[in-house]
């Protein structure tokens, strides 16, 4: 707390009264000036016999750190030691460090330590981080199941994810996840990592995999062969496969519904004319923004407008140009106007408010439908997108026409 100062006369010799009542009236203004500037008092309770009490959290009124008497109100987070951080913070009731820490964490959050951050956001009761969290394990759930730090997590949290509807992957990604989870902590409890000690260290985890929504041949290459089912559980499961009869299964039977994909269409219309649009191994491409955090999935691209048709395409994108992600596949058209998707091997976090360039080259039948009409912004659904011409396109495709109708993301 900052000290009283008062004026040097205070301390000599007073020659006379006039003098004496000078330095009483500098200390009282002093003292005056010095409460002034003081941050107003926390709201007060009361008890049933009407006393003012200070509020228990009376931390929670003070915005900045040095109204709590902190050294500094500079805060230096790092990697290593924010969750530490983080646990003092809230320990000590010191709202704006913990603000600071979750804020650090929101922002290095991806699919590789979303799931140990989503076990700490609920240690910590921090439901913005949690949800954070949660929209990165949706969208990127075969990259956060098959990362390190799943394995990392508390039996809870564990049992939370397998049980979540809108994983977007295959089950038997969860299936493998749940299987590195139980040997790692097999390790954690030293014990002998075996099928038997597997099935005890997950308990009711096991049953939470739905394992009868995988194919037939997932099961049989995986499961079945991972010897963490019992006989009696896989002959049962085999039948509720092929027989009319099915045995009752102690395992979910109802796939999973993942995450519904959203298109944004950046033209009003398409056309086709004899000597347009041409596929000769050039690129097409687009630069686009958002104003929130999305996914993005794949794209939507033309087909020819000659009849049905196959192409070879490269897809990709790029930030300040570095690649992000990229995907070289094949899809087949049937010569209408409809748009066909391309899928990135993951969908890929975008932020907002960052112009990103996405592009396709394509092989194949050289007539094909293009779009016109292009928007500068498109509003879809709560996002919305902000479209330029990129640097990259050769193939003269554009804002107001050409190829890329579509971007397919998840939000």
């Amino acid at each position: 707390m900052a000290a009283e100062l008062y004026p040097a006369s205070a301390n000599t010799n007073i020659a006379n009264s006039n003098a004496a009542a000078t330095a009483a009236n500098s200390k009282k203004n002093a003292l005056q000036l010095q409460q002034s500037a003081q941050p107003p008092p926390p709201p007060q309770l009361q008890n049933l016999n009407n006393n003012n009490l200070e509020s228990a959290n009376w931390q929670s009124f003070h915005p900045t750190l040095r109204e709590r008497y902190m050294y500094s109100d500079e805060i230096d987070l790092e990697a290593d030691t924010v969750l530490a951080t983080l646990y003092a913070a809230k320990k000590y009731i010191v709202p704006a460090l913990a603000k600071a820490c979750v804020n650090f964490l929101e922002t290095s959050l991806e699919a590789k330590n979303a799931c140990v951050l989503l076990s700490q956001s609920r240690l910590f009761e921090e439901p913005e981080l949690t949800q954070r969290c949660w929209e990165v394990i949706d969208a990127q759930a075969e990259m956060a199941l098959k990362s390190e730090g799943f394995c990392e997590i508390d039996q809870q949290t564990l049992e939370i994810i397998v049980t979540r509807e809108a994983l977007n992957t295959k089950e038997v990604v969860v299936f493998e996840a749940v299987l590195n989870w139980a040997e790692a902590e097999c390790k954690r409890q030293g014990l002998p990592v075996t099928p038997r000690n597997k099935r005890n260290v997950l308990g009711k985890a096991l049953y939470l995999v739905r394992i009868p929504t995988m194919t037939l041949e997932e099961f049989a290459n995986g499961a079945a062969q991972s010897d963490i089912l019992t006989l009696e559980e896989t002959h049962n499961i085999f039948l509720w496969y092929t027989a009319a009869n099915k045995p009752k299964l102690e395992f979910p039977l109802t796939k999973r519904k993942g995450l519904v994909p959203q298109r944004c269409h950046r033209f009003q219309s398409s056309a086709y004319r004899s000597n347009q649009w041409r596929y000769r191994g050039r690129c097409d491409s687009i630069q686009f923004a958002v104003d929130k955090r999305i996914f993005i999935a794949g794209l939507g691209l033309y087909g020819s407008s000659c009849g049905k048709a196959e192409y070879s395409v490269k897809i990709e994108l790029k930030r300040l140009g570095v690649v992000l992600a990229q995907n070289l596949t094949k899809f087949t058209s049937d010569g209408s106007s409809n748009t066909f998707s391309v899928w990135f091997e993951h969908p890929v976090q975008v932020e907002q408010d960052t112009f990103y360039n996405v592009s396709a080259i394509l092989d194949g039948n050289e007539l094909s439908y293009f779009g016109q009409e292009g928007m500068t912004e498109v509003q879809c659904g709560k996002v919305t997108f902000q479209f330029q011409c990129s640097s990259d396109s050769t193939n003269g495709t554009g804002v107001q026409g050409g190829q890329i109708p579509e971007l397919i993301f998840y939000a």
